[in-house]
């Protein structure tokens, strides 16, 4: 069942959350899990038509929101990435996943997750330019002050030398102009769907925010 929703999840973004939670528990489950994942066959049952939805004059600017649920995973306390990147408004990228290591501050959750949206924006960056389309100070939305101003300058923060150096190297990105950290409010913060559970408005508003309609 997991198996099936994991493939599912490459065209229905929506659900990527729900099922890499229930997939972690695939080695030894237990029947409130299995009643979980039967809800997620419901909702889909309930929303057949819906799907991703390309306009053909959208916009061709890049850009990506990132966000972290920091200690949200209540079984070791790791914290949750999420990151989604666009064309204009068209959905091209996604994913949800537990850090590898217990998160210390929300900063910290948050610069992590930071460090791997940077990743897949290089990578992606690259990947354009053997098409002819270059792209400087890609925009990373974030809805953490302190993690943009870490970023910015990680040297004036005594407090973050237990943060991996490896995440520093988004700092190098940010100074060559690859890319900027730009502040969003958590209202419009569309990466949220990837961490944590959301009430049905906001849920149904980031799912809009996605490019997810009704197909018929």
């Amino acid at each position: 069942m997991i198996g099936s929703l994991l493939y599912l999840t490459a065209s229905r973004p929506d659900i990527l959350f729900s099922v890499c939670l229930c997939a972690r528990f695939q080695a030894c489950p237990k029947e409130s899990h299995l009643h979980a994942v039967k809800r997620i066959f419901k909702y889909l049952a309930y929303t057949p038509s819906l799907g991703l939805w390309y306009l053909r004059k959208s916009s061709f600017d890049l850009h990506t929101y990132f966000d972290a649920d920091f200690g949200g995973y209540k079984v070791d306390r790791k914290s949750t990435s999420g990151t989604c990147q666009f064309l204009g408004n068209m959905l091209i990228s996604w994913f949800s996943k537990k850090q590898n290591s217990v998160a210390l501050s929300t900063t910290e959750a948050e610069y992590i997750a930071a460090g791997s949206c940077c990743a897949q924006i290089m990578w992606m960056k690259q990947q354009l330019l053997n098409y002819g389309f270059i792209f400087e100070k890609v925009p990373i939305k974030c809805d953490n002050t302190s993690a943009i101003c870490l970023g910015k300058n990680p040297v004036h923060h005594s407090r973050t030398k237990h943060i991996d150096i490896r995440y520093h190297f988004i700092k190098d990105h940010i100074e060559k102009g690859d890319i900027e950290l730009v502040f969003v409010p958590t209202e419009e913060q569309v990466a949220d769907i990837f961490t944590k559970p959301l009430d049905e408005q906001t849920f149904s508003k980031f799912r809009l925010d996605l490019g997810l309609c009704e197909i018929e």
